[in-house]
């Protein structure tokens, strides 16, 4: 038997978070990661400067198979907590929309803020350390590992999901779920850019960068995203377009209001009375960018406004409200920014993230079947999750 309490695998928000908060409990936590560096995710998040909540962070703002189960520990952790902690460490941030908030210089300063968390309970952090193999035993879970053989009665599997490969991305979680008998919902890229093919891409590709400051964009089932939206040599992404991603299914369309709460309609008809000779494409140009109103007209034509009928006119108002766009594809777990899918929440107990059919096994952030919307939700959930289970190793819930 080791001298730990609890073995926690993942070095990243989630895993360290969990640590912390057992080790504030008097467990003695060892966490491993095959991983060179901890919390890779948290330093290039944000752009490098991690948007690490949300202060309108809750229920709503999650996807799950069961929207219910992360009310519990969402409740019980709220961004304000995690805020108070960043106070604690005199860390500089700001709100930047939408109740993101970011650190003023560097994503360092919240991952240097849970190591010295961690190592002020004697929180043991072990890197390079590959796992060969974790097994059910009499006394927990037997590790074998590459820093050694480990018995442990808990174990947690905060590994995350399979977004960002060159991070050091794994389906770990997931096998090891499987290798339990635990279910599993299927996984795939979330907050993604979507692709184009065809000729919507040889529409489009001419605009990379360019980017329209707000949009609202829909998905089939009627989820709607008010943000900016950016085109790009493969199709179309910003905040907009990775929130509507989560909720795109292939073949599906998306409808992008580009001039949403503004009416359309009658701004045309203004615009037909002031300046009946003028090209369409000469008009649009003042609600959007040149180029971007050039590329609508070179699909849909370029009348003189007085020669559009009222039909006409009701036609592009609509196509204003509402432009139609047949995604391809998404760019996949190389540049998505979390996983949606994963350790199904039926198996675990909402209140602990303990496994109800093994115990010991507990299961933390991006790896569980609960993501969040873009805007620092999923670190909240990070640190929710984490922070249930922690107590729960000390016994406390």
């Amino acid at each position: 038997m080791s001298s730990y309490d609890a073995i926690v695998i993942g070095a990243g928000a989630a895993g360290l978070m969990t640590a912390i908060t057992a080790g504030q409990l008097g467990q003695r936590v060892l966490v491993l990661d095959h991983s060179n560096k901890a919390g890779k995710k948290i330093l290039m998040s944000g752009g490098g400067r991690c948007n690490f909540t949300n202060m309108y962070s809750g229920p709503e703002n999650f996807l799950s198979a069961n929207p219910h189960f992360c009310k519990s520990a969402l409740a019980r952790y709220t961004p304000w907590d995690f805020i108070a902690l960043v106070n604690e460490h005199e860390i500089a941030y700001h709100e930047k929309t939408l109740g993101q908030l970011f650190c003023d210089n560097s994503s360092k300063d919240i991952l240097n803020m849970l190591l010295a968390e961690a190592e002020k309970v004697a929180v043991e952090v072990r890197l390079n350390t590959e796992i060969h193999s974790v097994e059910k035993s009499d006394v927990g879970f037997q590790l074998n590992t590459g820093a050694g053989n480990f018995a442990v009665p808990k174990l947690v599997i905060a590994t995350g999901g399979l977004s960002i490969p060159k991070m050091g991305a794994t389906g770990f979680g997931y096998q090891l779920a499987k290798q339990f008998g635990l279910k599993t919902e299927p996984t795939r890229a979330g907050l993604v850019p979507l692709t184009l093919s065809g000729k919507p891409l040889d529409a489009i590709a001419p605009l990379s960068g360019l980017a329209l400051t707000a949009v609202k964009v829909s998905s089939t089932d009627g989820q709607v995203f008010e943000e900016a939206m950016l085109c790009t040599h493969r199709g179309i992404s910003g905040p907009a377009v990775l929130q509507i991603s989560s909720f795109w299914q292939p073949g599906e369309t998306v409808l992008v209001d580009l001039l949403p709460n503004q009416d359309a309609a009658g701004w045309l008809s203004e615009m037909v009375a002031e300046q009946p000779k003028s090209e369409l494409k000469t008009v649009l140009a003042y609600k959007l960018p040149k180029r971007f109103a050039e590329m609508l007209c070179e699909q849909h034509g370029n009348p003189r406004l007085n020669s559009l009928n009222e039909k006409q006119l009701a036609e592009w108002a609509a196509r204003l409200h509402a432009w139609e766009i047949k995604p391809s594809g998404t760019e996949g777990y190389r540049t998505a920014e979390v996983t949606l899918g994963g350790v199904s929440t039926d198996e675990l107990s909402s209140k602990t993230m303990q496994c109800k059919t093994v115990p010991g096994l507990y299961f933390v952030g991006e790896v569980v079947d609960v993501t969040g919307h873009l805007g620092g939700h999923n670190f909240q959930w990070a640190w929710a999750s984490a922070h249930a289970a922690g107590e729960s190793l000390a016994g406390l819930n």
